[in-house]
């Protein structure tokens, strides 16, 4: 990453010390918050995170960010870095062709610059979430290329400086490893990978360029053609900076074969990134399922910050209250460290061992 978090002292909640926390994880119970007026930032998540060099990161949905303090105070307290969940998507920053709306991306950064937090873009060129001018403009392949080239260069050179990694393009492969046909695969193929990464790069060419993708966690065609897809870049000269590992996972599933995985994509010099880890539970959650997504945190994160190239871990929102998880996947739910009421779940715990080697 560009550079390493600020750290910095403030009035904060923080959680109980860690020398108890795998005897909480044990008992089942929570680290709660707790009121100390005069204490640094060490041991919040975003403490460890700036103690070790690297990002620990939350998506910010735009309505919470404006009208739930409570929130803003978690996000603040515990996180150095943030991604926008939808507002630097292209229907939301180009509603109408050559027509930008940067209200919701601009309060995210302004946010994120008065509370020393990094800004994590997402994302430049993806199948979904497209304006319907774009998807229903049946453009030639010469037009497709200048419009993308065109939203890229306008979208990072806006936020040249203030981003410091760019998810640019999101998604590519289907899980068989074959590439997944969407608008620009089909009418541009492959080569709108590297002309997208080489125009992101011409905008700000100080920030980290990233290929992000699900269900590239564990060995197996999907994160096999991935490997192969960044090596064919490199060697093009293409400049790939970074592989981010979504990791949306199920209770008890974080694969195996991780950390492995995750270690043969940074021995080619890659930067690798947990960017949307979050672990969903069949409802209701049980006290033994929790305790496991304690676990499960604890090891994802692990897994990323044990690789030599590890830039950081990113969860996909920060409480069950603005979750995407219920109404993706039905009967699932309770993905995230804090609970509707902004409690502490085992989960930040878990997360917190994760990112404290001497916890």
């Amino acid at each position: 990453m560009p550079h390493s978090p600020r750290s910095h002292r403030r009035r904060i909640l923080h959680p109980l010390p860690l020398l108890a926390a795998g005897a909480l994880i044990a008992a089942g119970a929570v680290a709660l918050p707790q009121l100390t007026p005069d204490a640094d930032a060490a041991t919040t998540l975003r403490g460890y995170a700036d103690g070790r060099g690297v990002r620990i990161g939350a998506a910010v949905g735009d309505t919470p960010l404006t009208a739930d303090s409570s929130y803003t105070a978690v996000l603040d307290r515990e996180f150095n870095s943030v991604t926008a969940e939808n507002a630097m998507k292209w229907d939301a920053l180009e509603p109408s062709r050559g027509t930008y709306d940067w209200a919701a991306a601009d309060r995210l950064v302004a946010h994120a610059r008065a509370h020393h937090q990094g800004v994590r873009g997402h994302t430049l060129a993806w199948y979904a979430q497209l304006p319907s001018w774009l998807k229903n403009g049946n453009f030639t392949a010469a037009q497709l290329n200048t419009i993308l080239k065109n939203h890229i260069n306008t979208t990072v050179g806006r936020y040249k400086g203030k981003v410091y990694a760019w998810d640019v393009v999101n998604e590519t492969l289907n899980d068989d490893g074959s590439m997944r046909s969407s608008l620009w695969q089909d009418k541009l193929g492959t080569g709108y990978i590297a002309n997208a990464l080489k125009w992101a790069h011409a905008a700000d060419p100080a920030a980290k360029l990233y290929i992000n993708d699900y269900n590239i966690e564990a060995a197996g065609a999907k994160s096999d053609a991935l490997y192969a897809l960044a090596k064919r870049l490199l060697a093009q000269g293409v400049p790939l900076n970074g592989i981010g590992f979504q990791s949306h996972f199920v209770v008890g599933q974080v694969p195996p074969t991780m950390k492995a995985n995750l270690k043969r994509f940074s021995d080619l010099g890659l930067e690798v990134s947990v960017t949307e880890l979050d672990i969903r539970i069949p409802l209701p959650a049980s006290s033994a399922e929790l305790a496991q997504q304690s676990a499960d945190y604890k090891t994802a994160s692990e897994n990323c910050l044990g690789v030599a190239h590890c830039a950081g871990v990113t969860v996909w929102g920060l409480t069950d209250k603005y979750s995407w998880i219920p109404g993706t996947f039905n009967g699932y739910g309770a993905a995230l460290p804090y609970n509707a009421n902004y409690a502490a779940k085992r989960a930040y715990t878990g997360l917190s061992i994760g990112l404290n080697p001497a916890a």
